[in-house]
Parts: structure tokens; C-alpha cells; sequence
């Protein structure tokens, strides 16, 4: 007698999102939902309303989407050309038991698409990976808590388990490691580790204790029991592990905090600031790594390939160069698929 075969686990794959296309139109589309989001602009909702639809998604549309027409490929946004390979590859890894789907938080393809194609097929075991390597409640968090308030609507719930944090990974350290050392690491002389910035205020309270965070600094440099959770401690441990990895000493490297949005202190040193000191200190040749992101997109492509790069030559330096991201990396699709059998 056969036996029926047996349903593939699903394994879902969350990246941040992009707009549908660089018009402005779009971007503004894309902005707004990003933006509206509570997890990412944690304020009062009446103040983040008028925030996001009177002032930011208005005047900050129309220079974005130039922005986005920069670093536009034929295929559409880098970040979803790349979460796209990565997807297949990693099914190819998996194989057959494994059902690997893709979406964005923000924009298509949505979370709820890529469950409901999941549900529809009677799949019944869900491992959800944020591609966010450190833990923070605007990011993993934000896509844990959509995963949960879709599928608690089902009749039948599936049974879902979320990775939450992966900072320090030893493949995904490699492999970081790795594109860094395609460069030469003997051409440079600094090397800076730069994370998408947070809000200080997020930061703290992330703090389940409320005694240990000040959101940011020295609070953060060495990953303890008491931020284990916190987003600056891993994207210090993150840094400390790639730097180890390639045998920089201390005095070579530094770690520094991009794409700061409003007014209020977000965490630091703030990227930017950071390189005009390198500059004056006399630094000429820097290699920038964004462990943060693992789909090369806006924020590395154009602010620190393009922009600050720009910049560093402005104050007298004569070479910045950009780490690309994992993107679709061999190591980085092992690690991945650990993930997933794990």
C-alpha cells in the first residue's frame, strides 16, 4: 500500500520591500506603508500620520525616485532582483521537501500572497526567516507580528516557528569575509562596518531590564545575557566576528550608523560624520562593509557606494570602496539552508 508523499515544509523568506517601479508615484506608494508602519515610526498615531502623509511621503517622493532611477536594474529594484535569485537558489539547495516562498514586508510580493500560495498548496509547517541578520522590533519584528495577525484569521493554523536572529552565524560571517577579501585586503588602510541606523528611543525600549541600555555606546560593545537582544550589541558582535575573521586589529576598523531619518538622536557614531574624521585623520583608502543588509538596495548601492563615497573624496581621501552584499553568495545559501533544516 503507498503511502501518501509527504507535504514540503514551507520556508518563507521576508525581505524590507521596494517600490513597484522608480516613479515617483510609486515611491510615494511605498514610502507611506513603510513609514505608516508603528513598529518603524514608534510615535503617537496622530502624529505619525500627519508625518508620514503631510511632510515625508510629499517631499521626499520626488527625490527618492531619482534616486531609485540611479541604481534601477533591467530586471527592476536590485533588492528584489536579488531576494529573487536568492529564493531560487536556496530551492535548489533544498530540494524537493522544501517549499521556499518569497515576500516583503512592505509592497509585493506581499506576506499574505506568499502564505496563502503556502495554505492553498496544504502546507502545514512554516519557517519564517526575516533577511534581517540582527533582531529589531521595525524589522524581524515587524514581520513576525504581520505573520502572526495573517494567519490568525485561518480556521486552521499552521504550525510556524520564526528565526529571530542570526547575527553572528559562522557562514554568514565567512561569507561577508569573503566578498571583503575579493578587494584585497591588503590595499586598504581602514576598514568601516556601517548598519542601518535606529532611533535611540528604540533601542531602549528594547531593554527588558530598563537598567542596562543608554542607547548606544559603550552599552553596546561587547554582547552579554543582558543585550542579547539588543539591535547595537549584535550589530557590534556582527562587526567584531567579520573583523576577526579577516584578522583586523582593533585600531584598523570602526563601526558606524547610516540612513538617519527626523530629528531625534538615533544611534552612533553616524556613518557620514565617521568618514569625514577618517579623512582628516589622514585615511585615504577605506573598505565599507554593510552587514545589515544582505540584498545590495538603496542604502548600499547609492548612499555608500555613490553618496558617501562622494563625500570621502570631497574631504581628500582617494578611495572608497563598497562590500557588496551577500546577495546570492554559495556560503551564504548554505547558511540559509541550515537555517531552514535546523
Amino acid at each position: 500500500m503507498n503511502s501518501k508523499p509527504k507535504k514540503p515544509k514551507g520556508i518563507l523568506l521576508v525581505n524590507l520591500g521596494t517600490p513597484d517601479s522608480p516613479k515617483t508615484s510609486d515611491v510615494r506608494k511605498y514610502l507611506r506603508e513603510f513609514l505608516s508602519d508603528p513598529r518603524v515610526v514608534d510615535i503617537n498615531p496622530i502624529g505619525r500620520y500627519v508625518l508620514v502623509n503631510a511632510i515625508i511621503a510629499p517631499f521626499r517622493s520626488p527625490k527618492s525616485a531619482s534616486t531609485y532611477r540611479k541604481i534601477w536594474m533591467d530586471k527592476g529594484s536590485p533588492l528584489m532582483v536579488y531576494s529573487q535569485e536568492l529564493k531560487i537558489k536556496l530551492q535548489e539547495s533544498l530540494g524537493d521537501d522544501y517549499k521556499v516562498g518569497l515576500a516583503m514586508r512592505y509592497q509585493s510580493p506581499s506576506i499574505e500572497k506568499a502564505l496563502e500560495e503556502m495554505q492553498s498548496e496544504g502546507i502545514d509547517q512554516i519557517k519564517v526567516i526575516p533577511l534581517f541578520p540582527q533582531y529589531a522590533s521595525a524589522t524581524g519584528g515587524s514581520v513576525n507580528e504581520k505573520v502572526m495577525d495573517i494567519v490568525r484569521k485561518w480556521q486552521t493554523i499552521p504550525e510556524i516557528e520564526f528565526v529571530k536572529s542570526y547575527h553572528n552565524e559562522p557562514k554568514m560571517i565567512q561569507a561577508f569575509a569573503e566578498n571583503g577579501q575579493k578587494w584585497g585586503i591588503e590595499n586598504f588602510d581602514y576598514f568601516l562596518f556601517s548598519f542601518h541606523g535606529l532611533p535611540q528611543r528604540q533601542l531602549k525600549k528594547a531593554d527588558l531590564t530598563k537598567k542596562h541600555c543608554q542607547g548606544g555606546g559603550d552599552c553596546c560593545k561587547t554582547l552579554t545575557e543582558a543585550n542579547k537582544n539588543c539591535y547595537g550589541a549584535q550589530c557590534q558582535d556582527t562587526a567584531h566576528s567579520i573583523a576577526r575573521f579577516l584578522g583586523l586589529k582593533e585600531e584598523n576598523y570602526s563601526i558606524a550608523y547610516q540612513s538617519r531619518l527626523g530629528n531625534d538622536p538615533w544611534i552612533g557614531p553616524y556613518t557620514s560624520k565617521v568618514l569625514k574624521e577618517l579623512a582628516e585623520k589622514g585615511f585615504k583608502k577605506i573598505l565599507v562593509f554593510c552587514p545589515a543588509f544582505v540584498s545590495d538596495c538603496l542604502e548600499t548601492i547609492y548612499e555608500i557606494g555613490m553618496e558617501y563615497e562622494e563625500e570621502f573624496l570631497q574631504e581628500g581621501g582617494e578611495r572608497l570602496q563598497l562590500v557588496e552584499s551577500l546577495n546570492t553568495h554559495p556560503v551564504w545559501v548554505d547558511c540559509l539552508a541550515d537555517m531552514a533544516r535546523a
